[in-house]
Order: structure tokens, then C-alpha cells, then sequence
């Protein structure tokens, strides 16, 4: 059985370039898939995610060599965005009990809330610096589970959903909660709340869906200047990954390279007491599983 590798892209000298990493080891994609190319963005792998997925784990297995001598030392790496031009990012709000129970307004939610976050402005890779935007005095932070699609999913049933998940991959959903604490009659408006340059941090790590066995029980940690804000388990979520693929394909086609934000856990800045919110030069780091740490300095 092939044991857990992890998919990433880092910046070199040459530009971007797609790897493979185990035990701490990188070596790039493109010669162990006998490509003469690099390949310098993961996306292309979703085109075909069954037969990309099947063509890395033989081309893995048979290169251990390739990882204990040449390979890339992960703890140096300077990492890029794992995807450059995604799909479709939608999230689900107001999806883990502890963090519902923490919020100013706490309600359950009759089905998977939710929103799509523009991904052209929004994305930045693991230790790139996120601007506080100008008039937002609420900043706050939110770990989330990143599902990536991998095959089409249109009215599939709970039973099917897993198998069009190509992967997952850390998310930290920042948000301006200004516009949640103000909000007026007409209602929250989400642009203003979650679509600022950068509020879409991810990687640095993409993992194939057959390391994950169980989506609904991995560890959520998120710290803040080094102290623990969120440490949950995704176990906590009101709608599994498994519901929110059921509502979400029951509504649009997903497709390959689209990522589902499935909710962030207790601990925000918006609902401790007193708040707490980000402001330039603090550090967010989160990890959720072996998703790696996605490391975000706020500038």
C-alpha cells in the first residue's frame, strides 16, 4: 500500500514547481511522472484526478530513492499557491457546535449555509503577508477543512460523495466581522465580510483523499502569536462533508478543482470574551491533520 505523501508547489529560482513530499523530502513532480516538463501548478492533475492519482502512487512507490538523496529539505521551502486558478471556493458557515455556541447570535442552521468566496483576489500561499485592510477594525481568523473536487458531482447521494473528493487541504477563512456586528436590515454583506485581498489563505499542502479515512475526525489547531485560539476536531461539524457535497451538488455541478470551506470550530476572535481581533504583525498558524501548517503574517 502506498504510504502518505503530500502534494505542494514551491517557488525556486525558476519559477514555481510542483512536488511530491515525504518524510520531510521533497523532489519535484514532473520526472518521477516522466514528464519532461515541470509542472507548476497542481490543477492540472484534477483534469483527470482518477488517472493523475493512480500515475502518483505508482510513480511514488517506485522512487523512494529519489526522496532520501536528492530531494528538496521541506523545512526550507518557500511555498506557493498549491492551486493558481481553482474553481469555484464555497463555504459553509455556522457548521461546528462549539462555534455556534460562542457567537453573539447563536442559531443551527436548517441545511449547509452557505457563500462563495471570489478566489482571484482572495488566495494566498503558506508565509505570504495578508494586508489589514484600511476601515477594518475586526479582522478575525477561522481554520477550516478545504475540500478539493476531483470528478464531477451533480444530485449525488451521501453514499457517493466522498468518492468525488480528489483531496483536502487547509483553509483559513479571514473575515472582517464588521459588517456581521453592524449589519444592516437587508442582512450581512458578505463581500465586504469575507472577499478582501487575501482573506483566502491555503496550503501548503495538498493531501490525496485516500490518506484521509475519515474526514468527520481530524485534529483543527489554529494559534495566534504562538497562543492557542481553536483546537477542535472536525467531528464537531453540524453537517459532515458528506451533507454538504449531498445540498451542494443538489444545486450546481461541481467540478474538478473546486474547493468546499466546510466550517470553522470555537475559538474566533469574534466570539471570545472580550474579542480579539488581528492586526498587523501578528502571525496565524493552523494545522488541521497532516494538512501541514499554513503559516499567515498579517502586514
Amino acid at each position: 500500500m502506498t504510504s502518505l505523501y503530500r502534494l505542494a508547489v514551491i517557488r525556486t529560482a525558476d519559477g514555481p514547481l510542483a512536488v511530491a513530499e515525504r518524510d520531510g523530502r521533497m523532489a519535484p513532480l514532473h520526472p518521477l511522472l516522466g514528464d519532461a516538463q515541470p509542472l507548476r501548478d497542481l490543477g492540472p492533475l484534477l483534469a483527470d484526478w482518477p488517472t493523475s492519482s493512480a500515475r502518483l502512487d505508482a510513480a511514488i512507490d517506485a522512487s523512494g530513492a529519489v526522496f532520501a538523496q536528492a530531494a528538496i529539505d521541506a523545512a526550507s521551502a518557500d511555498f506557493a499557491l498549491p492551486f493558481a486558478h481553482p474553481g469555484a471556493l464555497m463555504c459553509i458557515g455556522a457548521n461546528y457546535h462549539d462555534h455556534i455556541a460562542e457567537m453573539p447570535m447563536p442559531m443551527t442552521p436548517e441545511y449547509p449555509y452557505a457563500f462563495v468566496k471570489p478566489t482571484h483576489n482572495t488566495l494566498s500561499a503558506s508565509g505570504d503577508g495578508v494586508e489589514a485592510p484600511k476601515g477594518v477594525e475586526m479582522m478575525d481568523w477561522e481554520a477550516e477543512l478545504g475540500a478539493v473536487i476531483g470528478t464531477a458531482a451533480k444530485h449525488v447521494s451521501e453514499d457517493d460523495a466522498l468518492a468525488h473528493v480528489a483531496g483536502y487541504i487547509n483553509f483559513n477563512d479571514l473575515s472582517a466581522r464588521d459588517w456581521v456586528a453592524s449589519r444592516p436590515p437587508i442582512g450581512v454583506d458578505w463581500v465586504r465580510h469575507k472577499a478582501h485581498d487575501g482573506f483566502a489563505p491555503i496550503g501548503p499542502y495538498f493531501v490525496p483523499a485516500r490518506f484521509i479515512a475519515d474526514p468527520q475526525d481530524l485534529p483543527v489547531r489554529l494559534s495566534v502569536n504562538g497562543l492557542i485560539k481553536q483546537d477542535s476536531n472536525t467531528g464537531q461539524m453540524i453537517y459532515g462533508l458528506k451533507a454538504i457535497i449531498r445540498h451542494l451538488s443538489s444545486i450546481m455541478t461541481l467540478q474538478p478543482g473546486d474547493i468546499i470551506a466546510t466550517g470553522t470550530p470555537a475559538g474566533v476572535g469574534h466570539g471570545r470574551k472580550p474579542p480579539e481581533y488581528l492586526k498587523p504583525g501578528d502571525e496565524v498558524r493552523m494545522e488541521i491533520g497532516p494538512l501541514g501548517e499554513l503559516v499567515t503574517p498579517i502586514i
